[in-house]
């Protein structure tokens, strides 16, 4: 049995509950999702405050394609809208930014936009803030093992190592904490291969609500966890 390092080096977080914010408030569900975009920033810099060294952010998934097409189109360009700005912000805090997802569903005018926001932050020595977009756990394990079927790796040395190598994740540790918000108990397909040990943590609390008293009472609850990765 091992007492949780602490603070947890890399925090993942399931950003649930926009469209509920909005309705709580008799608002269109695209409300909730900028009044989400607008905390993004916020938690960010409280979460690099705290020294985490990695946060990961589920902002859209591979299944996310399948909601409304208006709320899709509105998705991808409060994103595109966003990205500049913020970047720039980011960069101005020595946040280094990564991508996780699938690029090749995305327009081109997006896809630049991402690939100049990961170019002109990489050598940031910060927080490293890794977007989840158009992300899918299993897609994710899919590609890994469709690449490394078509090379010339021998099957007995294809271990943990050689496989990590090949996930969008490759470099980044396995999240120490996964939170979700908005009530909700479950990953959605996320990082399921990154999450085997990880330490799960739900709330309520909405995304476009959860601050600096919901990240204490995650970190707080991370601290008295006992992480035993199958030992006793």
């Amino acid at each position: 049995m091992t007492k949780a390092s602490y603070p947890p080096r890399h925090v993942a977080i399931i950003m649930d509950g926009n469209g509920r914010w909005a309705r709580k408030r008799g608002l269109p569900r695209f409300i909730g999702h900028v009044a989400g975009a607008d905390n993004i920033n916020h938690v960010v810099k409280l979460f690099a405050d705290y020294g985490i060294k990695y946060l990961t952010l589920y902002m859209f998934s591979s299944e996310n394609w399948n909601r409304p097409k208006g709320e899709v189109t509105g998705l991808l360009n409060l994103l595109a809208r966003r990205i500049d700005s913020e970047t720039k912000a980011f960069h101005k805090d020595n946040i280094r930014l990564r991508h996780l997802g699938r690029s090749d569903r995305l327009s081109p005018k997006l896809r630049q936009k991402i690939e100049a926001a990961i170019e002109l932050t990489k050598d940031n020595t910060g927080l490293t803030l890794c977007l989840a977009f158009d992300y899918g756990g299993r897609d994710e394990i899919l590609q890994a093992a469709r690449y490394i079927v078509g090379t010339d790796i021998p099957g007995d040395q294809v271990d943990e190592a050689v496989f990590n190598q090949h996930l969008y994740t490759s470099g980044i540790p396995d999240p120490d904490l996964v939170v979700r918000t908005g009530g909700e108990m479950r990953l959605s397909n996320f990082l399921l291969w990154q999450a085997a040990y990880s330490e799960l943590y739900f709330t309520r609390v909405l995304w476009p609500d959860f601050g600096q008293k919901d990240i204490e009472e995650a970190l707080s609850e991370y601290k008295r966890r006992q992480r035993r990765f199958g030992s006793v």
